[in-house]
């Protein structure tokens, strides 16, 4: 194992800071290094982001450009575009470990120390100053702003007990209790949510990144911190919680706007990904589909508030609770565990606590939207793929005045015995599952009968279906049409 420096002395011997005196002014700041670890990752070639999914023609190149151009910037989008998930991928590219001061509160470089008990520290003890290793991962401070935030929270406060007990007035740095930014000092330091903060805390953040002071109590405390700060935001929360003040805004130096996936078989990328659920249960392509195209349709229905957006993780707790669901009815029945389109519909909490309606939709409240989407879901999927494929037969029996209920528990020898008594059925849904697995065409029977009432060829009451509903017609103008 590697054995690093512990003392000021020791870290002067190695070469890469050979030559390097206490107090120099030579700075490597974090802006810096993240650049130079960026330049090196990509002519070798390396992944930037891992698990950031479907950004390469977008947000990265912007992403790039930013902290190549050593700038602050803000992530712009709305919930669940993976703002939270990129700020933390900066971390990698930092350096291993850095040298900081051992003992204080505030990490610190060892060479040049910007707080007051560093300098005295490395005044008293010199090439002996005792020195800790930083990893990368602790160099990585977030905070979710929230309105009742303080500048005491994020800078820090004075403290009179501190004050007294070093013999300082209060307006020395000695005197200070250190917030959440100081103590990110050499380290990245991210805000989410920006818009929540309160304005007087947005203007303390403004300070740090123009004059790298503050105010604190009215004692004005100079503070030059080494600190890449990062934010996010939710384009919502200019009007319905707050605003970024415009000095703060102005001294951001990239505005990178997120979005949600550009296609299905990108979010599917980011669910398989990203969802978590027992080994064994098998999740066909088609139910993986139907999965992300929910939240796709969620998007654009008019009854869901577009200002809010649908998050990725709906598609990623659903597929969780699908699969849970469908886990569940093989332990129950000793059957294989293949998630079926009943698995989905078990699966609505995950869809309608991740809904934010407009007032139209809760009149008729998140239930029943929720089945909806599922429905135009299972219809754009089944019409993506099989909107070719010959049911005549199958619907002439239905329109005959055939009821069908598709088993929900049991075995799927079972379910596919009683799917034999629909003409066709069977021959369909082994083209769709186009597996020899029973669990797997029980699971495709159903997805063709699902697909069919998304396109409105069969009508559905709960678990059974049959033919489709006539049209309602409408008296217009005192005729009927």
């Amino acid at each position: 194992m590697e054995t690093r420096p512990r003392t000021l002395g020791e870290l002067l011997q190695t070469p890469e800071y050979a030559g390097r005196t206490p107090f120099d002014s030579h700075v490597r700041t974090v802006q810096d290094e993240v650049r130079e670890n960026l330049t090196r990752k990509l002519r070798s070639g390396e992944e930037l982001f891992p698990g950031v999914v479907g950004y390469d023609d977008t947000v990265i190149p912007q992403l790039v450009n930013a902290l190549l151009a050593r700038q602050n910037f803000i992530l712009l989008g709305l919930r669940g575009q993976a703002k939270s998930r990129i700020l933390r991928a900066i971390t990698g590219l930092l350096d291993d470990h850095v040298p900081v001061i051992d003992g204080v509160d505030m990490p610190d470089d060892p060479i040049n120390p910007i707080g007051a008990e560093g300098r005295h520290l490395l005044e008293a003890h010199g090439h002996d100053l005792p020195i800790r290793w930083l990893p990368r991962d602790a160099r990585y401070v977030e905070k979710l702003a929230t309105p009742d935030v303080t500048v005491a929270d994020l800078i820090g406060d004075v403290d009179p007990i501190k004050a007294a007990r070093l013999g300082t007035s209060l307006g020395d740095t000695r005197s200070m209790h250190f917030g959440l930014l100081p103590r990110a000092n050499r380290g990245i330091f991210a805000v989410n949510e920006l818009a929540d903060l309160a304005p007087k805390v947005q203007v303390a953040l403004f300070n740090i990144l123009q004059e790298g002071d503050v105010q604190i109590k009215g004692y004005p405390i100079r503070l030059e911190l080494d600190v890449m700060l990062v934010f996010s935001a939710n384009p919502e929360d200019y009007t319905a919680r707050g605003k970024i003040v415009t000095p703060l805004k102005d001294r951001i130096g990239s505005e990178i706007r997120t979005h949600y996936p550009s296609d299905v078989r990108l979010g599917m990328d980011i669910t398989e990904q990203e969802a978590v659920r027992a080994e064994g249960v098998t999740v066909p392509p088609f139910i993986a589909e139907l999965i992300e195209e929910i939240a796709f349709q969620a998007r654009e229905d008019g009854r869901v508030d577009k200002l809010s957006g649908v998050s990725q993780r709906l598609p990623i707790s659903l597929m969780e609770l699908a699969a849970a669901n469908a886990e569940r009815r093989a332990l129950v029945s000793g059957d294989t565990p293949v998630v079926r389109v009943s698995d989905v519909y078990a699966g609505l909490p995950a869809i309608t606590g991740k809904l934010e309606l407009e007032y139209e939709g809760e009149l008729k409240g998140a239930d029943q939207v929720a089945r909806d989407v599922i429905r135009k879901a299972a219809g754009a999927v089944f019409a993506r793929h099989y909107g070719s494929a010959d049911t005549r037969e199958l619907e002439k029996w239905f329109e005959a005045g055939n009821v069908f209920r598709f088993p929900q528990g049991g075995d799927a020898a079972g379910a596919l015995k009683a799917a034999r008594d629909v003409p066709g059925l069977t021959d369909l849904a082994a083209h769709v599952a186009n597996s020899p697995d029973d669990s797997v065409r029980a699971s495709a029977a159903e997805f063709v009968l699902e697909g069919l009432y998304g396109r409105k060829k069969l009508s559905r009451a709960e678990e059974t279906y049959a033919a489709p509903e006539p049209e309602v017609r409408r008296e217009r103008g005192g005729r009927w049409n």
